[in-house]
């Protein structure tokens, strides 16, 4: 429509993903900009991964400065915001500073720059609400599950076949039993993808 000389109407295209850690959420993060850069969408396409320590500073005046460094970066492509419920803390103006540097760069840039913030879903939830103009502007929703102990040992199996090792069924069978343990012994802090990584490097 652009392209004919055509009125658009603006489309919101940042999301919020919940989950665990090790669900996926930056490798979609990663593809989404590389795709919103191939359709036209994005100019740059580049993923700009950052937590509340980069974000925001250590004294008064520090954090707009740094906010806005991160966020020229991120022009033109996604800015991931990794434990966004970071950056809203009880009593916390450095936090709100940053986030309402982010708001006005969503309003100023809205053409070319898209911000996934990410994080634990219940978390998220308070976030979004913690603030209106969070709310308005965060609209999708992407919900990442916790992996199954068949797909856990998928990703086990796929890491061996990456780096040429074979598992013999027996072992095969104790490392399920490590995984379901694992699992069940930290259920809020299990990290899925990354605690398959971990143990694959372990045995190895």
């Amino acid at each position: 429509r652009q392209e004919e000389g055509l009125k658009t109407s603006e489309v919101s295209k940042h999301m919020i993903f919940t989950g665990s850690p090790g669900t996926g959420k930056t490798t979609i993060a990663r593809i989404i900009s590389k795709y919103l850069k191939a359709i036209g969408v994005l100019s740059g396409g580049q993923l700009v991964e950052v937590s509340r320590a980069d974000l925001v500073g250590r004294y008064v005046g520090h954090t707009a400065p740094l906010t806005n460094q991160v966020l020229s970066s991120a022009i033109g492509g996604v800015l991931f915001i990794d434990e966004a419920y970071a950056l809203a803390r009880k009593d916390d103006t450095f936090g709100q500073e940053a986030i309402d540097t982010i708001l006005k760069a969503m309003e100023d840039s809205r053409e070319d720059f898209v911000v996934i913030v990410a994080g634990y879903t219940k978390p998220m939830e308070d976030f979004i609400n913690s603030n209106p103009g969070l709310k308005s502007r965060f609209n999708k929703y992407i919900e990442f599950p916790d992996y199954t102990i068949d797909e856990l040992m998928g990703i086990f199996e796929m890491n061996c076949k990456k780096y040429d090792y074979e598992a013999e069924e027996d072992v095969l069978s104790q490392i399920r039993a490590m995984i379901v343990q694992r699992k069940l012994g930290s259920l809020e802090n299990f990290a899925n993808a990354r605690e398959v990584r971990n143990l694959f490097e372990e045995i190895i």
